[in-house]
């Protein structure tokens, strides 16, 4: 079965905006949870332009799915995970003032950093993740980390799945099998939707776990939220 991580950055954002706590970024996690989604994704920036470290925090003792925490392993990022110890930590290699994640890691160049920081995580019993694309020696490379898993980044099949679908997943399908076959579990995410969800799904094979945040929750101002999520959830069967 592939669990469905919602992302809930954009509530932060909608609720940075005015100041205040409205939206309730708690309240929403835990309603993501009752209407049925099995995770929970919050990427922490430097700025905080939207989920806060705190909010990291307080979301630990409330979630009872997954807790994902995704961001750049800086010092205070790691800090911040090993105190809160999720589930799933994913590293990502975003520059401090990126608008949102919009590259793999170059495992090849980075593989001793993260090796590093990998292990780190792993003596404290944190399963990691790290963000590639699907450049055949990024996953090869990869497996090579101590990494439990990798995301494929997927916004190149995003732009592509409209003009031709077959030829937009050949290239993840090859990369989930090439990870697999190099040991690790299959994660992916990055601009899925209800439109390209279900032909990733089925073309993919273990797909351990989709994070999807920015589609969903747009998709929740014209359909609700507990509507939104099992229409997504309908996707991953």
């Amino acid at each position: 079965m592939t669990k469905l991580s919602v992302n809930i950055n954009k509530i932060a954002t909608i609720r940075n905006a005015r100041g205040g706590n409205v939206p309730d970024v708690l309240k929403v996690a835990l309603d993501c949870e009752r209407f049925g989604a099995q995770g929970i994704t919050v990427h922490p920036r430097p700025d905080e332009r939207h989920i806060r470290y705190q909010d990291v925090i307080d979301l630990r003792p409330l979630l009872t799915t997954e807790f994902n925490i995704e961001g750049y392993p800086n010092k205070k990022f790691i800090d911040l995970v090993l105190s809160v110890k999720p589930e799933q930590v994913t590293l990502v290699p975003d520059p401090p003032g990126v608008l949102t994640s919009n590259a793999g890691w170059d495992t090849v160049k980075h593989k001793s950093f993260l090796k590093e920081v990998i292990q780190g995580f792993k003596n404290a019993g944190i399963r990691t993740s790290i963000f590639v694309d699907t450049n055949s020696l990024n996953i090869t490379h990869a497996a090579k980390t101590g990494t439990n898993r990798v995301e494929l980044y997927t916004e190149p099949y995003a732009i592509d799945f409209h003009k031709d679908k077959e030829a937009a997943v050949k290239s993840f399908v090859e990369a989930g099998r090439l990870a697999v076959e190099n040991g690790l579990e299959l994660n992916a995410g990055h601009d899925l939707d209800l439109n390209n969800l279900n032909f990733f799904y089925k073309n993919v094979r273990k797909l351990a776990e989709v994070s999807i945040g920015h589609a969903l929750i747009s998709d929740a101002l014209y359909f609700g939220l507990e509507n939104t999520i099992q229409m997504y959830l309908r996707q991953l069967k």
